[in-house]
């Protein structure tokens, strides 16, 4: 009931006969650049100089938020007295 059914005499795919008179070599186009290693340090530093900066917004946005819900916490509870 639950086994497949093949067919009883299944046909062989068509053979890939045709084969190409001049084949052309994959040449991709690769542009050249030259970086030194001023370009290369300051490249590196500028990296690291923007993560930085990137985590300290977001450690700065988290305790922010943290901050607003603790206020808000306690105006509600001075709020209810």
């Amino acid at each position: 009931m639950f086994l497949p059914k093949y067919p009883d005499n299944p046909t062989p795919p068509p053979a890939h006969t045709h084969t190409p008179t001049d084949p052309a070599p994959l040449q991709r186009y690769r542009p050249s650049l030259s970086i030194d290693q001023k370009t290369g340090a300051a490249l590196i530093v500028g990296g690291v100089v923007l993560t930085a900066l990137l985590a300290a917004v977001a450690v700065t946005a988290i305790s922010v938020a943290i901050a607003a819900v603790v206020l808000r916490s306690l105006l509600r509870e001075h709020n209810r007295r």
